[in-house]
């Protein structure tokens, strides 16, 4: 799938749902994505942003941002930029912008 024709539509089924995020080929780390948001539109382009956010349950560590493989049984993989947010009482939260 391509990436620049990715909307909040194409992730609304799965809000809730197990990922992975394959950090390299020997680090996968489960996740859950638990967080859809549309963002205010700024650009002239046709999509509107958004941004989800996935959940992985890290307690102490994480990965610095940068383009990581997302995977879904359903969606089948996504190369895409993911920011660490911070941890809450579950993990470490992570971010995806689409713009």
């Amino acid at each position: 799938m391509d990436i620049a024709l990715l909307t909040l539509n194409d992730f609304t089924a799965y809000l809730n749902q197990a990922f992975k995020i394959r950090i390299s080929d020997e680090i996968q780390l489960d996740a859950e994505l638990i967080e859809l948001t549309k963002l205010n539109n700024y650009s002239p382009l046709e999509r509107n942003p958004f941004s989800i956010i996935l959940r992985t349950e890290q307690k102490n560590e994480y990965y610095e941002q940068g383009i990581f493989t997302v995977e879904h049984p359903e969606k089948g993989y996504l190369d895409i930029f993911l920011t660490p947010l911070g941890f809450d009482s579950v993990g470490m939260k992570y971010e995806a912008v689409f713009s």
